[in-house]
């Protein structure tokens, strides 16, 4: 792993701040890193407030949308509410239309087959619209690509209105309205917003122009939580508002369906990277073993009992993903170890039968081993379909692109997209993906990164500092867990590997008389010979806590180890 130190503020910036808020320059530092440079920065970051959300209207196309809702509701229409099959989607689905039947009957929702129907937009789902009388849909976390569909729903009668995040193509639907804070004529002051996010934008502006407030919102917020952790948008301005006060509802006054999910969980507090592991992936399991409506209709089930029995067929669906996950992963490592080729710059693997449902997370451990912009492939009907997943700092979304004379059709983000193509291309743009990958990828970007934002010693390490650490949650992309450098630390003795497989390690460490701190190193157990032998070395740490027999104390978890 390369260690990089982030550079540090200047000293002038730090002495001011630090004296602002009465901190120690360490807690100083961490937060000018973070761009919170003055005390009423600081008052934004440490007490997010509703009142610091962006207006709604100021989100090109919004009035647009709101007048057809209006209209639509106006003249008896029925209004279908549509959206993708994980979690962004469901969670945006579950969040517009139960916000609507609050106070409008004639809505349904639908969600595509990922299997028969693919990612985004479907001519299934507008024909179904048709077919059932639906004049209006609302499309959230898809749609900002589909200029085709759009038209032939407007030829049979369908509007459009679309909430998407996703980077537009060079020409837009021609839909009722188009909200995407990425638009390049959108000046949305705030452009990081997930799929749910654009979609509570929306019912924000409908709650305003009804009389409503923001306070009127607020137990909508866990689903808008749950999807920013679970699509991996930066944790900052509008975002950290809007996690911040979901992660409050989860924990407090949780929707139906999180409380059955958190029934079979033993876990008082949640933060943002419980919701990311424990929440997210039983949501994203229905759309990738058997079908999305299972999430959107546990999202909006009130009646405990019916909650009770959707979570358990969820959590079946969960450990059914879980298993495929791991036999198909085993597949790929074994197809990437058969056909290993010197000084290649990606990994692409291809299977047919592998589980559609579940490429998506065996790209990303494929990525975690490898390093590489990883492709995973499988047979979806007449086609192939892929999952991309990127490693940090390189832009997948750009290097399809570049090969999209190969691609039938690709959507997605900077780290993680999807994409189908014809069986007769997949060499050709594999070749092509190798090609554009090799000729723009910064060397270094293929060895992973721990950055470090300081360098700190053992008695730095207080409760109190602890406390102040935790306040800067809830953490996430652009506002990282802080990690922290020691240099000449020893076991004690106790240093040993531990788990099932002895993959992990387990260390007591002291530097010079400090105080003992536990560390445990997940995977970490081959680095056992650095630091059991006697020899000072170095490690990369983040802060927190165990629990043990009703103990609870700080310990390290290790990144990495260097002598």
């Amino acid at each position: 792993m390369r260690w990089t130190l982030q550079p540090k503020p200047e000293t002038h910036k730090v002495e001011v701040l630090s004296k602002a808020l009465d901190v120690s320059n360490l807690v100083a530092t961490l937060l000018i890193q973070r761009g919170v440079e003055t005390f009423e920065d600081a008052k934004k970051f440490f007490r997010p407030a509703l009142e610091d959300l962006h207006n709604p209207f100021l989100m090109k196309d919004m009035d647009k949308a709101v007048t057809r809702i209006e209209a639509a509701i106006a003249n008896d229409e029925n209004i279908l509410v549509y959206g993708d099959y994980d979690v962004d989607g469901t969670t945006s689905v579950a969040l517009v239309s139960s916000y609507l039947k609050t106070y409008y009957p004639n809505v349904a929702t639908y969600i595509p087959d990922r299997y028969d129907e693919g990612y985004g937009i479907s001519y299934k789902g507008i024909d179904f619209a048709h077919d059932n009388d639906f004049s209006l849909i609302i499309a959230l976390d898809c749609g900002v690509k589909a200029i085709d569909k759009v038209e032939y729903a407007s030829e049979k009668g369908v509007d459009f209105i679309i909430c998407d995040h996703h980077r537009p193509g060079a020409e837009l639907p021609n839909a009722i309205a188009v909200l995407d804070p990425k638009r390049e004529d959108c000046n949305y002051p705030y452009k990081e917003l997930c799929g749910c996010g654009v979609g509570f934008k929306l019912i924000q502006a409908l709650t305003e122009k009804r009389g409503g407030t923001i306070e009127n919102l607020l137990l909508y917020l866990d689903l808008v939580a749950t999807a920013i952790g679970a699509d991996i948008v930066p944790i900052t301005g509008e975002n950290r508002v809007l996690a911040y006060y979901g992660l409050k509802v989860i924990n407090s006054n949780p929707r139906t369906g999180f409380k059955s999910i958190l029934k079979q969980i033993k876990k008082e507090t949640l933060t943002i990277t419980d919701v990311v592991f424990i929440i997210a992936p039983r949501i994203n399991a229905a759309g990738r073993m058997k079908h999305g409506n299972h999430a959107v209709t546990l999202l909006t089930e009130t009646d405990m009992n019916k909650a009770a029995v959707w979570a358990a067929e969820i959590e079946t669906f969960n450990t059914d993903r879980r298993e495929a996950d791991k036999q198909i992963t085993k597949e790929a490592l074994k197809q990437i170890l058969d056909n290993a080729e010197e000084d290649k710059k990606t990994t692409v693997v291809y299977n047919e039968n592998w589980h559609k449902g579940v490429i998506g997370i065996v790209a990303s451990r494929l990525t975690e081993t490898y390093y590489r912009p990883t492709l995973v492939f499988t047979k979806s009907g007449d086609k192939l379909a892929a999952s991309a997943r990127s490693v940090k700092g390189f832009d997948v979304y750009n290097a399809l692109e570049a090969c999209s004379e190969y691609i039938e059709q690709f959507g997605g983000h900077k780290y993680a997209a999807g994409l189908t193509l014809h069986e007769k291309d997949f060499e050709n743009f594999k070749t092509k993906f190798e090609e554009v990958v090799a000729k723009t990828i910064d060397p270094k970007l293929l060895t992973p990164e721990v950055k470090i934002d300081a360098e700190i010693n053992l008695k730095d390490i207080t409760p109190k500092f602890y406390r102040i650490l935790k306040q800067l949650a809830p953490f996430g992309p652009e506002n990282r867990t802080p990690v922290f450098m020691t240099q000449q630390l020893k076991d004690v003795g106790f240093g040993k590997c531990v788990g099932e497989d002895k993959s992990h390690l387990r260390l007591v460490v002291k530097q010079g008389n400090s105080n003992q701190f536990t560390c445990i190193g997940f995977g970490m157990g081959d680095k056992e010979p650095i630091a059991c032998k006697g020899a000072p070395f170095k490690a990369a740490y983040v802060i927190d806590e165990n629990e043990w027999n009703g103990t609870i104390s700080l310990q390290l978890r290790l990144k990495d180890i260097k002598p």
